[in-house]
């Protein structure tokens, strides 16, 4: 009974992971534009996306040239880019590309995602492709409206792991935008 104790109740203070960086510079009653300054990522890219997770929780959990454990850290990101899906770990805000460890599998690459402006929708609830569509749909509306232009394509945040209850889940559409107000 103890071992089912810890795995239905896991010590949550383990679980405060290090978010992306931001400071929030619009909120309306929908949705916020997010400035994010330059951010370190690992990134898979590939045409189906089913072993991405696998493969950059394998980096972090040391298969790397340093075969040191990285810490986890929020949101994991998924979109498309070039007819292709990618999924992505932000690495902890202490790395840069110059002293990162380098990946031992050959699918993994180091990334930066340059500063800029996104404009983000959260719900909760589950991760599912028909509820991401559904609070891109809203948010893409919303900035039409709003005249916000979008840059880029929309982007899928997960925060939580997938034994964490859908009402607690924190999930988030974000899209790129031009933003100079």
């Amino acid at each position: 009974y103890f071992f089912i104790f810890i795995v239905v109740f896991p010590n949550f203070s383990t679980m405060a992971y290090e978010e992306a960086d931001y400071s929030v510079v619009y909120k309306s009653e929908i949705y916020e534009i997010r400035n994010y300054k330059d951010r370190l990522v690992v990134e898979v890219v590939s045409k189906n996306d089913d072993n991405s997770f696998r493969k950059l929780f394998n980096y972090i959990s040391g298969q790397n040239n340093k075969s040191e454990e990285i810490k986890m850290t929020v949101p994991v990101t998924q979109g498309k880019k070039n007819n292709a899906y990618y999924m992505q770990f932000y690495l902890p805000s202490k790395y840069t590309k110059e002293n990162a460890p380098l990946p031992s599998n050959p699918d993994i690459k180091i990334s930066t995602i340059k500063e800029g402006y996104f404009a983000v929708i959260q719900y909760s609830g589950r991760a599912s492709d028909n509820n991401f569509l559904k609070h891109r749909d809203i948010l893409n509306q919303r900035l039409l409206d709003d005249n916000i232009d979008i840059s880029g394509p929309a982007i899928r945040a997960t925060y939580n792991g997938p034994f964490t209850l859908p009402l607690l889940r924190r999930n988030e559409v974000m899209f790129k935008v031009l933003w100079n107000k």
